[in-house]
């Protein structure tokens, strides 16, 4: 079964050009969808920063014990979360402006977590404004994984050509190095000269958490012992935010070539999943489970997603519009399943270019 024939609604080119996104904006308005949420941040912001604390409080007084190991998956959740605060504030969920949404953002991305703000804000404005696009979404772009058979080529190496053979359980690994990815980012968008604003500060702060966390752990703890620390966080941190972000569009169609043959609205909805909602997963993903809302209307307050979810299901599934909604194990087996398909087709195509080739 294809991700299009588990949505709700399938649309026809007719039905879904009456959905209209002012339309649907001016009724998340209406309900005051929109409306900043500054006690709700204020608090979640706190909060956050006390647990936060709480984990290297606990690294601190634990010292040298394998107990440590527990504490570096803890602060890898940590991290995750206060990088959805810092994806909050690049979005101006949290201040309007743009200053204000900086300093929670550099704060939160750059100094706690190590994960450069202004690459972030530049790569995922890209991905989306072309969520899907082969050729134009960096979320696609970076992948060793491939999401279209036609890629293959863009993986001729050993390695590469094993990832895309045995993609359907390899991107579950891979994630496993996201964290240190994401880490890098910011160093290599300052080389490429992708980094466009503020770049002395950007790297200052990711230089000083770096020279901090290596300092912190290697004090506390003996080398191997602060090794295997440093690769349990870094692990769990990348495979968390793996996780988080998976299940949202791999699985769902890909395109290439022009943009215009879609519209906005369009674009988005049939290229985003959401995950069945409950109290557990808007926590742990932070509102990116309401993956259509949120591209709908990417300042809108986490806190409102969930308000908002009901509203924009009826409307887009009224409008003939399709609707992928998945419960949270099975969104993963449909990545697998999907990146499986895409190996498959691959290795069909491969067996086939000898056979052209002796003819």
């Amino acid at each position: 079964m294809s991700a299009l024939d588990r949505t709700s609604g399938p649309a026809s080119a007719e039905e879904a050009e009456t959905a209209s996104l002012q339309e649907v904006t001016r009724l998340v308005r209406q309900a005051g969808l929109m409306d900043a949420q500054p006690v709700y941040y204020t608090l979640k912001i706190i909060a956050n920063l006390v647990l936060l604390a709480a984990g290297w409080t606990l690294f601190a007084l634990i010292g040298d014990s394998w107990w440590q190991l527990a504490v570096g998956v803890y602060l890898a959740v940590c991290f995750g979360q206060t990088d959805l605060v810092g994806h909050d504030a690049g979005h101006r969920q949290i201040f309007r402006t743009r200053k204000a949404g900086d300093v929670i953002g550099y704060l939160h991305g750059n100094l706690l977590t190590g994960v450069s703000f202004g690459w972030w804000v530049s790569h995922h404005t890209k991905h989306h404004n072309h969520p899907n696009h082969l050729s134009l979404d960096p979320d696609v772009l970076r992948r060793q994984v491939i999401f279209d058979a036609k890629d293959r080529t863009k993986r001729t190496g050993t390695v590469g050509r094993f990832i895309v053979r045995h993609q359907a359980w390899m991107f579950y690994v891979l994630i496993l190095m996201e964290g240190l990815r994401l880490h890098a980012a910011g160093y290599v968008a300052a080389r490429k000269g992708a980094l466009k604003r503020y770049v002395a500060m950007d790297l200052g702060l990711l230089t000083l958490h770096l020279a901090v966390y290596l300092t912190v752990v290697f004090t506390v703890l003996p080398a191997g012992m602060g090794i295997a620390f440093v690769a349990v966080h870094q692990g769990v941190f990348g495979f968390y935010m793996g996780l988080m972000f998976a299940p949202n569009h791999k699985g769902l169609p890909v395109r290439d070539g022009e943009e215009e043959e879609l519209d906005w609205l369009t674009r988005q909805v049939i290229t985003s999943r959401n995950l069945v909602p409950n109290r557990v997963t808007d926590f742990f993903y932070g509102g990116l489970n309401y993956q259509i809302e949120h591209h709908l209307f990417p300042s809108m307050p986490r806190r409102n997603l969930r308000r908002a979810q009901p509203l924009v299901k009826d409307y887009l599934v009224r409008n003939g519009l399709p609707y992928a909604e998945e419960r949270l194990l099975r969104s993963y087996l449909n990545v697998a399943d999907y990146l499986g398909d895409v190996s498959q087709e691959v290795a069909t195509l491969e067996r086939a270019e000898p056979a052209r080739g002796t003819r």
